[in-house]
């Protein structure tokens, strides 16, 4: 259990401009260069938003096989951030498990993708 205090107090507008979408992974790939270990995904959200790029360190629990067609949560309006030479797009989401490693969300069901966080 995180011992974490809680953030800062945010008003109901300031949630609303963080945009958090579902998407597919579609594509998985290893990322040596990182400083720690990660992958690098690309992840299908559909519409206007399609295919987006990001740098996830989730590699303690989360292999390539069982990434590929899996549905997780991102935020898709933050600004691009270089990743040593990669560019991430979108910041997936994740929380951690009893040892600290991030485990990813994502919806219980196959979800329409693009679909907006509420």
């Amino acid at each position: 259990m995180s011992t974490a205090l809680a953030s800062e107090r945010i008003t109901f507008d300031d949630f609303l401009k963080i945009d958090i979408r579902v998407g597919t992974i579609v594509e998985v790939a290893p990322f040596p260069e990182a400083r720690k270990p990660a992958f690098k995904l690309v992840i299908d959200f559909g519409g206007d938003i399609g295919r987006r790029k990001s740098s996830a360190q989730i590699t303690q629990n989360h292999g390539p096989e069982d990434l590929v067609g899996r549905q997780v949560l991102a935020v898709v309006n933050f600004p691009p951030r270089q990743i040593g030479p990669f560019m991430s797009e979108v910041l997936t989401l994740g929380v951690p498990d009893a040892a600290g490693n991030v485990m990813l969300i994502g919806p219980d069901r196959a979800v329409p993708n693009g679909g907006r966080l509420y």
